[in-house]
């Protein structure tokens, strides 16, 4: 992380740089009268986002107190590989909500009378996965 931190502090400077080069440029030339706004706004404020990040990334490397398994030369893969949760993968649940999903984005397209069958559709295959693990064979 010590190294994303430097490399985002890198490019708050080269932003800050650009931004200070491109605001005097545009006022040296002869063929407009001032600043122009928009670039040096622009240049400027993706040089505040690359500080902000910078000094974020900083914060939560000093309060760890540790380096990651990914800056560490001797560590292995399965270190830095956390616990994600639990998923099934044998649910088909989450394709009938895509389903759905794409049968409502395409009412938007095709007609409205589709609505109300993608949000039928929608409220199932909500339940269905809500409640997957308390009926049937896998109930708990």
């Amino acid at each position: 992380m010590r190294a994303n931190v430097i490399l985002f502090w890198i490019l708050f400077v080269f932003f800050a740089l650009a931004a200070a080069v491109y605001a005097y440029w545009t006022w040296v030339d002869e063929m407009q009268a001032g600043i122009e706004p928009a670039g040096t706004v622009a240049l400027t404020l993706t040089a505040v986002l690359a500080a902000f990040i910078a000094f974020y990334l900083g914060r939560v490397h000093k309060a760890q107190g540790d380096e990651l398994p990914e800056d560490r030369l001797d560590a292995n893969v399965d270190d830095g590989d956390p616990e994600l949760g639990f998923f099934s993968p044998w649910s088909w649940w989450p394709i009938t909500l895509a389903a759905a999903a794409a049968l409502g984005f395409l009412s938007l397209a095709v007609g409205w009378w589709m609505f109300p069958i993608a949000f039928v559709l929608f409220l199932v295959a909500i339940v269905g996965w809500v409640y997957e693990y308390y009926r049937g064979n896998f109930a708990r």
